[in-house]
């Protein structure tokens, strides 16, 4: 038993504080917690020849290359082919100013080709309802930075083709023309 008054008091005050703290914690269940994903180590802000906002493609580094989170706005349903361009330039209505296919290894085009598709080679982006299309995608093998790395001293480019990648034709994949387009940059 607690002696004095004084300890009295103290007892019943830290009961009263700890019994506060705990209810502090309870609290109604509104589902599981929202995660937070990692800032991504570089992006592209797409955007089309007259400057509106197509979208966004996020790319983080992971064990195996690149990884990137494309989330395309304004796109008609239908099927696209997309490419990391070896150029960090976007200049409208073209975007030829990108260059050629990201192609640090020389390799030829198309995801279908045996002997395997080049660094800028993506999978097509497919729109099926509405004006939004979103994909991940892998880019396996490919380097962050540094020499043949995707921000290179000429940095790259993300762009959207006005019509799907046939998967083999070299250098292109015969997608037509460049209808969107984003330098990708870092953060």
């Amino acid at each position: 038993m607690i002696g004095s008054p004084q300890s009295r008091i103290f007892a019943y005050g830290m009961v009263t504080a700890g019994a506060l703290a705990l209810a502090g914690c309870a609290g109604t269940d509104s589902g599981p917690a929202a995660t937070t994903l990692p800032p991504p180590d570089a992006h592209a802000q797409l955007v089309d020849s007259s400057g509106a906002d197509r979208g966004r493609a996020d790319i983080y580094r992971d064990g195996s290359g690149l990884r990137v989170e494309l989330v395309a706005r304004g796109f008609a349903p239908g099927t696209y082919g997309m490419h990391i361009h070896s150029v960090g330039q976007c200049t409208a209505p073209d975007f030829t100013s990108a260059g050629p296919h990201w192609n640090p290894t020389g390799a030829q085009h198309g995801r279908d080709n045996p002997a395997g598709a080049h660094h800028g080679d993506l999978p097509n982006l497919v729109v099926e309802s509405g004006t939004i299309g979103r994909a991940t995608l892998n880019v396996v093998g490919s380097r962050f930075e540094g020499e043949g790395g995707l921000l290179d001293a000429d940095g790259a480019a993300f762009v959207i083709h006005a019509g799907p990648d046939d998967m083999k034709t070299d250098p292109s994949g015969n997608s037509g023309g460049r209808v969107a387009c984003g330098v990708i940059v870092r953060g």
